[in-house]
């Protein structure tokens, strides 16, 4: 299942997350974020390149608790933990925060 941007495809699996993560780039969070109905602000983009950033070094998904933490340094120490992330990504990390950073869907992962 292909995903257009900008005159190419860019192939998602059938809940609609990258296949190759090397695919992503802001256009395809800009478009992902629409159809996932999240408005991006500053802080959704503070963590979907936190997200990123992990990945590139550690070639894993960030566990939530390291963004929490990340968002909390973010907005200078203010800290209201997972509640932050999910009034960012409402229907969870995995689900909307992951997928809109270009990332494959977490195989074991249940936690939102």
């Amino acid at each position: 299942m292909p995903l257009g941007i900008g005159g190419k495809t860019v192939p998602v699996d059938d809940e609609g997350y990258l296949v190759d993560p090397g695919d992503w780039n802001e256009e395809i969070a800009e478009k992902l974020a629409r159809q996932e109905r999240v408005m991006l602000s500053d802080a959704h983009w503070a963590v979907i390149r936190f997200v990123r950033e992990y990945y590139e070094q550690h070639q894993i998904i960030p566990d939530a608790r390291h963004v929490m933490r990340h968002l909390a340094a973010y907005r200078g120490g203010h800290d209201e933990g997972r509640n932050d992330l999910f009034r960012l990504f409402p229907y969870g990390y995995v689900k909307q925060a992951c997928k809109i950073a270009g990332m494959r869907r977490p195989r074991a992962w249940s936690t939102g």
